[in-house]
């Protein structure tokens, strides 16, 4: 039997990402083959918001296949998160597990962040859960400072009709996008 000598090769590739506005064909593949089966109502009432326009979910597509989200609340809600005129709440940030740590999350706020500056917003907020450290160093490594602590609760009902309650102590985030003139 002869041994095979075998050598390491690095190589460095590309990854083409297009950040786009989700379509309706994307709400059902933003569940990741069943990973997040779960949220498939909050998906789709995140949708229905965007065609109303009071939401915006923006997705992070390679192949076409939405590898990253983020959803933002444009209004109306409470107005310390938005007020859908000067400011807008990020939320349901999430990266592929395979394809974070490569800059995705990085160009998807940093995007809404555009969408909204051109929209003449003026700030944005996001949610962070307190034990979530890796989330609040990309947030703050983006400008985003502690503007409250919080008790967040919310729920949601999984597809096969069970309601989940989520209680998370959290950070209420702000950014500044720009000064109103």
């Amino acid at each position: 039997m002869t041994t095979l000598q075998i050598r390491q090769k690095r190589v460095d590739l590309t990854l083409p990402v297009l950040i786009r506005t989700a379509n309706e064909q994307d709400i059902a593949r933003l569940e990741w083959n069943k990973q997040f089966w779960h949220y498939r109502e909050l998906f789709q009432s995140a949708y229905k918001g965007q065609i109303a326009g009071l939401r915006l979910i923006l997705v992070a597509a390679h192949n076409d296949y939405p590898i990253g989200r983020l959803f933002i609340q444009l209004g109306p809600a409470d107005p310390l998160f938005a007020d859908g005129k000067t400011r807008a709440y990020l939320y349901s940030f999430q990266v592929m597990e395979a394809f974070q740590g490569i800059g995705i999350g990085t160009a998807l706020i940093t995007h809404a962040e555009e969408v909204l500056s051109a929209n003449s917003f003026l700030a944005a907020t996001i949610s962070v859960e307190k034990e979530n450290l890796g989330a609040r160093r990309l947030y703050s490594r983006l400008g985003y400072q502690p503007l409250k602590d919080y008790l967040s609760t919310w729920s949601y009902t999984d597809p096969a009709g069970r309601c989940h309650t989520v209680t998370e102590d959290c950070w209420l985030l702000l950014k500044t996008l720009y000064e109103q003139k």
